[in-house]
């Protein structure tokens, strides 16, 4: 199974007036977010599977990655990947999916970094990923613990050298 870990574009600075769940996409994290899908379907990336958080600008990076990757079906929403949510708790999601061949997360850091540090047998920490950022990891089987091989990362920097 090749799983995509795509961490949120760039959202509404924190503040009281308005929550954390509700913080939006900006237009610059649209922008750049963007890039970094048209290049991913390039790639290859056509999602079974398309999971995301609850937090509303990991839905709408979610609904972004539908439309360019030509996904067609459902959005699922899972607790598993809003930020207090745990590496387990996304292992558990992803190994319902026996069928499918790509599945894409849309979720948050440090959460995306800690659970693909996890899929690759690495410490919490040692993968950090930016806003609008995607990694590819694959995994061989969906045992009681993951055992993936990191295949790319892309950032948006790399995304906007790469489309030109």
């Amino acid at each position: 199974m090749e799983v995509y870990l795509l961490r949120h574009g760039i959202a509404e600075t924190r503040g009281a007036a308005v929550p954390d769940a509700e913080r939006a996409l900006t237009p610059e994290g649209r922008k750049k977010l963007r890039v970094v899908l048209k290049v991913a379907a390039r790639a290859g990336v056509s999602p079974d599977v398309i999971l995301t958080s609850p937090l509303r600008r990991a839905v709408e990076t979610a609904q972004m990655a539908a439309e360019a990757l030509g996904f067609k079906g459902e959005i699922e929403t899972t607790r598993a990947l809003a930020p207090e949510g745990s590496p387990e708790e996304i292992w558990s999601e992803i190994r319902r999916l026996k069928d499918a061949n790509q599945v894409v997360l849309a979720g948050h850091e440090p959460l995306i970094g800690c659970f693909a540090a996890y899929l690759v047998g690495g410490p919490a920490g040692m993968i950090d990923v930016k806003k609008g950022s995607i990694i590819r990891i694959d995994v061989e089987s969906l045992g009681p613990r993951p055992r993936g091989m990191l295949r790319w990362i892309l950032t948006p920097a790399l995304a906007e050298a790469i489309a030109g």
